[in-house]
């Protein structure tokens, strides 16, 4: 007992893995994100170009999980060899902590990173790393089981950046300087306390701002015990309240937009039900419980709409994966009917899955796992990679483990986790989802940050 106590008396917890395992330092060790200078604009490359985020490619990956938010990048092909053409690293710096990822468009890379008391959004130049802007407000969210600082990732539309932040703070920016067009803070909004919010979302606002026609749209939440508010769709010239819609407690996943069953829709899965609804008016148009609490069994990943009438779900804490059909009831209202549930398969914990000619691909329990969309049952399962993430680029997957080494997979139902190359592309725990602009790839922790250029079967016009 002396033991212990003196060892707990010497270290803390700093960290825990997406596997439940501490990590110890001193404890009078600063937070890594405490030791960075504060961001700064360098000066040393006269003939860096403005940063222009008006002007799009057809590379571009403007938000979280790429251009249709559906983990999929179609227009480029990968080459499969990286013995004889090994990935070629760009850059690499330390950055601020958080679990956001990059947004790409036009060859400016966004993201959200904490520094000290500071969170910020920065945007970064592809071709070297430098950091070209920077906006900073005073927060800081940190919690031992959900680490230090933001966890969405940026939107970019129209040449503006939407972000939002840990405690709820959403922003506008010009995207040629990082400037603040305007503001609104979500946790007063909704009339949510600290306390409140630390209680009822103790993993922090990790929603992506959803961009589409002219709103902006993210979770809203409310106090402990409601009223709640599922989503709220703002202008996004002028943040003014264009609809608020649903009534249930927000979780951790993001909205996407979709056409099912003819209308378009929101998804969004809440903390313990998954819903749709209007995408003009906020009005529920259907919904089905898909259980959890958003301060123990959280549910992350995404609601996947499934052309033309169907939603696929996944989820850890005991949910596995069900794919609903849904029924029109009348007056636009739908049935969501049960086509299969198996709770067995894609028991995605922080991550989300990939959709290939009928299969699904995802990391289930960090392992990964291919399953048949038709019946729910899985085709196999292989290869160990905790709480990473994955990308599919074509007929092709790029897995990220929570180690930081990333894998090039065949997407196949036929070969059981076929990979074809491999290389440890950052230190540390890695959760962050990844970006691909072209042939550079983008893969950030709450340590570092790296950009690889990966070898191509046809090379890129950038």
């Amino acid at each position: 007992m002396a033991a212990a106590v003196a060892f707990f008396a010497t270290f803390r917890i700093d960290s825990v893995s997406g596997e439940l395992f501490p990590s110890f330092v001193f404890r009078w060790s600063h937070k890594p994100d405490q030791l960075l200078p504060a961001a700064e604009i360098g000066h040393g490359d006269a003939e860096r170009p403005p940063v222009d985020l008006r002007t799009t490619t057809v590379y571009d990956f403007p938000q979280f999980l790429g251009k249709g938010r559906n983990l999929l990048v179609d227009n480029v092909i990968l080459a499969r060899d990286w013995a004889g053409q090994p990935p070629k690293l760009v850059w690499r710096h330390a950055i601020g902590a958080g679990w956001s990822s990059f947004a790409v468009v036009n060859g400016h890379a966004v993201t959200m990173e904490q520094r000290g008391g500071q969170e910020l959004v920065t945007c970064y130049s592809i071709r070297n790393g430098e950091l070209e802007w920077v906006n900073s407000i005073q927060a800081r969210y940190e919690l031992i089981t959900g680490g230090v600082g933001p966890r969405s990732t940026p939107t970019i539309d129209d040449g503006l950046v939407y972000s939002l932040g840990a405690t709820g703070r959403l922003q506008c920016l010009e995207g040629a300087t990082g400037n603040r067009r305007w503001e609104r803070n979500l946790r007063e909004d909704c009339h949510i306390t600290v306390a409140n919010e630390a209680s009822d979302l103790p993993w922090g606002r990790s929603a992506s701002p959803l961009v589409v026609d002219d709103l902006v749209i993210v979770p809203g939440g409310g106090p402990s015990g409601g009223p709640f508010v599922s989503l709220v769709a703002m202008d996004k010239k002028t943040g003014k309240t264009v609809w608020e819609g649903g009534d249930r407690q927000i979780s951790y996943s993001s909205p996407a937009v979709a056409t099912l069953g003819g209308v378009r829709q929101v998804l969004i899965v809440n903390e313990a039900d998954v819903t749709g609804l209007d995408l003009k008016t906020g009005k529920v148009l259907w919904e089905h419980p898909w259980p959890g609490s958003s301060n123990s069994s959280a549910s992350v990943s995404q609601a996947v709409p499934v052309a033309p009438d169907r939603v696929l779900l996944s989820k850890a804490y005991g949910n596995g994966a069900a794919f609903l059909k849904l029924v029109p009831s009348g007056e636009g209202a739908f049935e969501a009917e049960v086509v299969w549930a198996n709770s067995k398969v894609m028991k995605t914990k922080f991550s989300n899955v990939a959709i290939k000619d009928g299969f699904v691909y995802g990391l289930s329990d960090g392992v990964l796992e291919c399953v048949d969309l038709a019946d729910g049952r899985r085709a196999w399962r292989e290869g160990r990679y905790p709480q990473g993430q994955i990308l599919r680029v074509g007929d092709l997957l790029l897995v990220l483990a929570e180690s930081g080494e990333v894998v090039l997979v065949e997407a196949s139902p036929d070969r059981a986790n076929h990979v074809l190359g491999r290389f440890q592309a950052i230190e540390g725990q890695t959760w962050n989802n990844f970006a691909l602009y072209g042939p550079y790839l983008l893969v950030r922790n709450a340590l570092e940050s790296a950009c690889y250029e990966l070898p191509l079967e046809e090379p890129a016009r950038l």
